[in-house]
């Protein structure tokens, strides 16, 4: 971190860092797969003993009540200290923040604790295979039964979703009301009669992601979080979550511009004019990513709302990531393509897989086009076209 910390945020990070350095696992298998995913979870849970699953939450619901400032440290340590992907982000990120925030009590007290500890993993159903970046086109309906609402549909790329346990999805309650009208947030578990979850493998042979399927499959009305048919509103709090800059740490750009240069140095480049050139322009992207990061921060601290301009960051993060992943296939050359190892070069497959992921980053939680649609339309207020 740049920026200048107080006593109690240098005395947390010290603490943090210390901790991390003693405690962070590096030989977990790809979250991907079975015991992956089951390996990662267990090192959720001694992130829970720790006090670090979620210091951005309110202390009432078991968290450290942390600030921005402080949620940054965490990432950027975290990073730092070669801290494994963690499959608890839609709960602790996303669906926790969204449920402190527009739920009951009742359902804060009958959810937030398995998410908090890492004893109930969630995923995410927004995207449907014709929308996705149009999310307000979801088809997914739910039609009320007395206490139930019946489900019927399909949700696609669910993070996490062949090994989580509950799912929060947007639902068409009713389909005569306005586009972004008549969707309902609603959570149901993924055991329930008529939800069937087909894990989708990737490139890389793991299954990160899942479809799944809704046949009549019957929720009650007591699992939908904020009004029925006022769903949308809900929906984009998750988004912003998922958006913002904390989230996206700089420490995780700046670890991968590292490794480039290791790879150059590898590969007998460090003295090539156009890769220096190549470093030099992701250099400069990434020292302005953390900029815009720092700025964002100030903005949070003083108790500014984001609002719109988190598509300013998620536009930033993923190009940043796309471009950073791109650059170091090219760099790998014959490399980028080994399965097992490379001379000199430490995990290109690991690189690769993670060059695969990138692929997506300008994809999830809105594409570049619809960011850059809504900074044009709702940041800048320029006219729309004809």
């Amino acid at each position: 971190m740049h920026l200048d910390l107080t006593a109690d945020q240098t005395a947390f990070r010290d603490e943090l860092r210390s901790w991390l350095a003693i405690n962070v696992p590096s030989d977990l298998a790809p979250a991907g797969t079975p015991e992956g995913f089951a390996q990662h979870v267990a090192w959720e849970r001694q992130l829970v003993d720790a006090g670090y699953a979620a210091i951005h939450w309110p202390t009432e619901y078991g968290g450290r009540g942390a600030g921005p400032v402080e949620q940054a440290i965490f990432e950027d340590e975290y990073l730092r200290a070669g801290g494994p992907e963690r499959v608890t982000v839609v709960g602790h990120n996303l669906f926790g923040p969204t449920l402190i925030r527009w739920g009951t009590d009742e359902q804060k007290d009958r959810w937030l604790p398995g998410v908090l500890e890492a004893s109930v993993i969630w995923s995410q159903g927004y995207s449907e295979p014709d929308a996705g970046s149009d999310l307000a086109s979801v088809r997914t309906r739910a039609v009320r039964d007395g206490d139930d609402l019946v489900v019927d549909g399909q949700k696609i790329w669910t993070s996490y979703g062949a090994y989580a346990d509950w799912i929060f999805a947007l639902v068409r309650t009713d389909p005569d009301a306005p586009k972004h009208a008549g969707i309902t947030f609603l959570a149901l578990p993924l055991d329930t009669p008529g939800v069937e979850v087909r894990p989708i493998r990737q490139l890389d042979g793991h299954t990160g992601f899942a479809e799944v399927f809704f046949t009549e499959a019957r929720v009650p009305v007591a699992n939908v979080i904020g009004e029925v048919n006022d769903g949308w509103r809900v929906a984009m709090t998750a988004l912003e979550f998922e958006r913002d800059a904390p989230a996206a740490a700089p420490a995780r750009y700046e670890r991968d511009l590292n490794e480039l240069v290791a790879i150059a140095r590898a590969r007998g480049l460090s003295g090539d004019a156009v890769v220096h050139d190549r470093l030099g322009a992701l250099a400069v992207a990434v020292a302005c990513y953390r900029s815009h990061a720092e700025r964002t921060l100030q903005t949070l601290v003083v108790g500014g709302d984001l609002g719109h301009l988190s598509s300013v960051t998620k536009l930033a993060w993923s190009e940043l990531e796309r471009d950073l992943y791109e650059y170091g296939l090219e760099l790998l050359g014959p490399y980028g393509e080994d399965l097992d190892q490379a001379p000199g070069i430490a995990g290109p497959a690991g690189w690769r897989m993670r060059y695969w992921y990138a692929r997506a980053a300008t994809i999830y939680a809105g594409t570049s086009e619809i960011q850059r649609n809504i900074i044009a339309r709702r940041v800048l207020g320029l006219p729309q076209g004809a």
